[in-house]
């Protein structure tokens, strides 16, 4: 195994566990408003996934880019489905006559 690849995947372990462990602390009448912003994390990871994912030829790395490229996406697109239905909650809803 290369150097780079166990250095990568220790960051991924321990990216993942420090985000699990921090996502678990939030109570949840703070989880949605948070959710809204980690989209621009997420998009700054899209942007990275796509840069290690742009390589012609197919190897691990590209292979976990193009999962992370998903995985983020996936992210983004549920952060922002649940941010819009936290702000249809503060409408005013019109009244039929």
């Amino acid at each position: 195994m290369s150097q780079e690849l166990l250095t990568g995947l220790v960051v991924f372990v321990l990216a993942s566990f420090v985000g699990f462990e921090v996502i678990n602390k939030v109570p949840p009448t703070l989880h949605t408003p948070l959710m809204s912003g980690s989209n621009a994390i997420s998009g700054i990871s899209i942007v990275g996934a796509l840069l290690v994912m742009g390589s012609k030829d197919w190897n691990l790395v590209t292979i976990l880019g193009f999962i992370a490229v998903i995985l983020a996406t996936i992210n983004v697109v549920g952060g922002f489905w649940v941010t819009d239905r936290m702000l249809q909650m503060f409408k005013k809803k019109e009244v039929k006559a």
